[in-house]
């Protein structure tokens, strides 16, 4: 499939994209994710490495577009839970039941 990615044409399948992927460790993930085969990689990372430029040269989008038309599964990164459901269990319940030392 032919894609524009900052500016250049370029030719992928999706066989080749597994192909320049293999063995390539993820990053942590800060914004837009492509997940190819069982890892999800951060989309600026997958584009650098597909096409060789500089993560500068090219947005997020441009990789999301062109990895959604060769069928990979993208997406925004899911967020960590920064609520109450990741807080310590004793401190969640004694904020429920009320600390009965103050109330």
């Amino acid at each position: 499939m032919r894609c524009i990615i900052a500016r250049f044409p370029f030719d992928l399948t999706k066989h080749g994209v597994l192909e320049s992927m293999k063995g390539i460790t993820p990053e942590p993930a800060t914004g837009e994710c492509v997940t190819i085969g069982r890892r999800t990689y951060p989309a600026k990372q997958v584009g650098a490495v597909i096409t060789g430029q500089d993560r500068r040269d090219f947005s997020a989008a441009e990789v999301v577009r062109a990895m959604t038309r060769l069928g990979f599964t993208c997406g925004g990164q899911i967020p960590a839970e920064t609520s109450a459901h990741t807080a310590d269990p004793f401190q969640r319940a004694s904020e429920m039941l009320g600390n009965p030392l103050t109330d």
